[in-house]
């Protein structure tokens, strides 16, 4: 998918859990993948960082404030103008009061069988269970 030429649009996502190992999703309000599930992020803008941009994103579409931590993984996805170069990093919610904003309109806890059935019902965005499960990082 990456090669000479495509423009490469830097994006962050975060990996949340809960106390019970539930895992912090969205519902996109708009495209790419309007209706469907995500872990909440975005692009990272001119002069951020990852941590600063996932910090941002978080407290945008989610009203929670988070720490960033490790790097879990990286993918590419098809952009309508371009690639965009998604790097997930593991958070942990330090504030803040769990509501949806900017392009998420719904944000929600997922167990394992609740995020397996939303993968089934292809309902989350293209790739999501498939690369959670590579990394070890699915819900409980």
């Amino acid at each position: 998918m990456s090669g000479a030429g495509i423009r490469k649009i830097r994006c962050v996502g975060a990996v949340v859990r809960d106390a019970a190992g539930r895992l912090l999703v969205v519902r996109r309000g708009r495209e790419p993948g309007a209706g469907l599930w995500s872990v909440p992020g975005g692009k990272v803008e001119p002069g951020e960082s990852d941590p600063v941009a996932l910090a941002r994103e978080l407290r945008e579409e989610t009203g929670l404030v988070v720490a960033v931590g490790d790097h879990v993984g990286s993918v590419e996805r098809p952009a309508p103008d371009g690639v965009f170069e998604i790097h997930d990093y593991r958070c942990v919610v330090t504030g803040g009061d769990l509501s949806p904003g900017d392009d998420a309109d719904a944000a929600s806890w997922v167990d394992l069988a609740t995020f397996t059935t939303l993968n089934d019902r292809n309902a989350l965005v293209e790739g999501l269970f498939a690369a959670l499960r590579e990394w070890g990082e699915l819900p409980r």
